[in-house]
């Protein structure tokens, strides 16, 4: 369903999408190609004391990181315009649906759903579409560039991303497997709290005329707790999720210097190398 529904409404901005894939892409690549830079800079320049080398190799990575900052700029653009027209487009579709619902078809759906779902489910899905656009967008080309730019630095430290990615992969997992439920009830508990306001504004008179107020009141109270319960039960999940993830850096981090330091100790391996191998792995990381 959701795969039908992007396809669709994202057939207009096919231009946009080109153009915000090509933008991700020159973004990733000069990001890339800063750490292979920085690299010969400690080799090349610092090591040897060329300061002509410094300044010339600094000045190229002024301009890559210029380059990058347009692109990114650029492609963050391109992604909040696609996904703003698609939530325009698919309100107004989904708008124009309901209203030609009979009463029968309106009575099974039930307004309070049919206002979640204009409203509450289609921001979700424009939000993935600007998400996509920004992040997830330029994550295989940073994971698979990575890979090979870290191969290019150094192949004898390869088994530490054969090491780290599992180890980031499979809690993660774990965590989303154990959100996605809760989620899905999340969505059911807001059709909730918005049937029961819509109950009780629609039928104010009727609620004040049996002096149901309190009835009432602890109606909502009762849908209220519930959604907010499974909030807090989805807070607390994205709440281990980052945490996690530094954590798993921060290792990663630790590991290459460690076994990094050790191949530049034996001259299997240049500083610059191992800085630039460093920031691959952890670019790689951040991708997945």
């Amino acid at each position: 369903m959701l795969v039908r529904l992007l396809s669709t409404y994202l057939q207009p901005y096919r231009s946009w999408l080109c153009g915000l894939v090509i933008l991700q892409l020159v973004s990733v690549l000069s990001e890339l190609s800063l750490f292979n830079l920085n690299g010969e800079i400690i080799d090349n320049g610092v090591a040897r004391g060329d300061t002509s080398f410094i300044l010339q190799v600094g000045l190229t990575m002024l301009g890559v990181a210029l380059l990058k900052i347009c692109a990114t700029v650029a492609a963050v653009y391109c992604a909040a315009y696609v996904a703003m027209g698609f939530g325009r487009d698919v309100r107004a579709a989904m708008f124009s649906r309901v209203g030609s619902f009979s009463s029968l078809e309106v009575s099974r759906f039930g307004a309070p759903s049919l206002i979640t779902r204009n409203t509450n489910d289609i921001q979700q899905v424009q939000m993935l579409v600007l998400a996509g656009g920004t992040m997830l967008a330029g994550a295989p080309v940073m994971m698979l560039g990575g890979v090979v730019m870290a191969l290019r630095e150094d192949v004898g430290l390869s088994w530490l991303l054969l090491v780290s990615v599992p180890a980031l992969l499979v809690p993660l997992g774990v965590l989303i497997s154990r959100m996605m439920p809760r989620y899905r009830l999340m969505q059911t508990c807001v059709d909730t709290v918005n049937k029961t306001i819509r109950e009780q504004i629609a039928g104010i008179r009727v609620v004040r005329a049996f002096v149901q107020e309190r009835f009432e009141a602890h109606r909502f109270e009762m849908a209220n707790r519930e959604l907010t319960d499974v909030s807090l039960q989805v807070g607390r999940l994205m709440a281990m999720m980052f945490p996690l993830v530094i954590l798993i850096l921060n290792l990663s981090s630790v590991a290459v210097l460690w076994f990094g330091g050790q191949r530049v100790d034996a001259g299997l391996m240049e500083i610059g190398s191992l800085t630039a191998y460093l920031g691959y792995v952890i670019n790689i990381l951040v991708a997945v």
